[in-house]
């Protein structure tokens, strides 16, 4: 029962980072962006947040410092790919490089760091409920600050004006210009913002779910991220669901090798990788689908003078 309980808490929390980053990728995407560097944008925050961690010893100082990382370098991301009309794939498999390079080189300091003591999280009575307590109620807040972004993401896509404006943009860009609509500072808005879920994402990773820095500590999750939109055919609620399936997945590996399956450990820190790879050709296998759900102008630049 105990284990039970251990393994949904820890897919809860495995799954936060996977849906940060990907809610992140999502607003990026339904204004027409790809960006491939969310792998390095988390790096870099990662290492942005568990630096100021260490040097003020502030989880939430931490966590704005991870965004403002991740923001800043989809900025510039931004910048290259809408005003200056570069490739935006090669730019974000660029930036990803950047990201991995930068930060194993300026986190060589850090590497024997350690982090203050953290508090403990847990709602009064109902963390004590057998099962479901330790389980769902005793989670970091980011945990469920990632549920109300969700639905914030639905209520602001679906419901909202500025949502509307967003998803047109990424629909047709030329038609949001028409109407008077500034294109590319709505596009340049969404991949900062996204940049800065991607932030948040990489500073939960070294600050709460794995609590160090090590050179590759994000370990492929931005790309899991990225295929994440994909299998929820950019949808907010898919991409939770779709987070806490990966992030179980994730989990499932220790929980194997703790109830004693002999198998190599390579092989289990394979599943998720797997999983992913499976899940998309299994996605690609109805490609009908994935155009009834695909932003129109997903990838292509823009030209207000054309």
């Amino acid at each position: 029962m105990e284990s039970h309980a251990l393994l949904i808490g820890a897919t809860l929390s495995a799954g936060t980072v996977l849906a940060l980053a990907a809610l992140g990728l999502l607003i990026n995407e339904k204004a027409g962006v790809v960006n491939l560097g969310a792998e390095g944008m988390m790096l870099c925050a990662a290492l942005a947040g568990f630096a100021t961690v260490v040097h003020t010893g502030s989880a939430w100082l931490g966590f704005a410092a991870g965004m403002a990382a991740g923001a800043l370098l989809a900025t510039l991301f931004g910048v290259l790919v809408i005003w200056l009309n570069t490739n935006q794939y090669a730019t974000g498999l660029a930036l990803s490089l950047f990201g991995a390079g930068f930060s194993a080189f300026a986190g060589t300091g850090y590497v024997q760091a350690r982090l203050p003591e953290r508090p403990r999280y847990a709602m009064t009575l109902l963390g004590d409920v057998p099962l479901l307590g330790p389980a769902l109620f005793r989670q970091h807040p980011l945990v469920y600050l990632s549920m109300l972004l969700t639905l914030g993401l639905i209520w602001f896509l679906y419901r909202s004006r500025a949502g509307l404006v967003l998803r047109c943009v990424g629909e047709s860009p030329a038609s949001a210009h028409t109407l008077g609509y500034p294109v590319r500072r709505i596009r340049l808005a969404a991949v900062a913002a996204g940049g800065a879920l991607c932030g948040l994402a990489g500073a939960y990773v070294s600050t709460v779910y794995t609590p160090l820095w090590v050179e590759g500590l994000v370990a492929g999750r931005g790309w899991i991220a990225l295929a994440l939109t994909t299998f929820a055919t950019w949808r907010p609620a898919r991409v939770l669901l779709g987070a806490y399936l990966f992030g179980g997945v994730t989990m499932l590996q220790f929980h194997l090798q703790a109830s004693g399956v002999q198998a190599a450990s390579q092989l289990l820190s394979m599943l998720p990788y797997v999983a992913t790879i499976v899940v998309l050709a299994l996605i690609s296998r109805n490609p009908a689908w994935i155009r009834a759900n695909l932003p129109a102008s997903l990838g292509k630049p823009f030209y207000p003078g054309s």
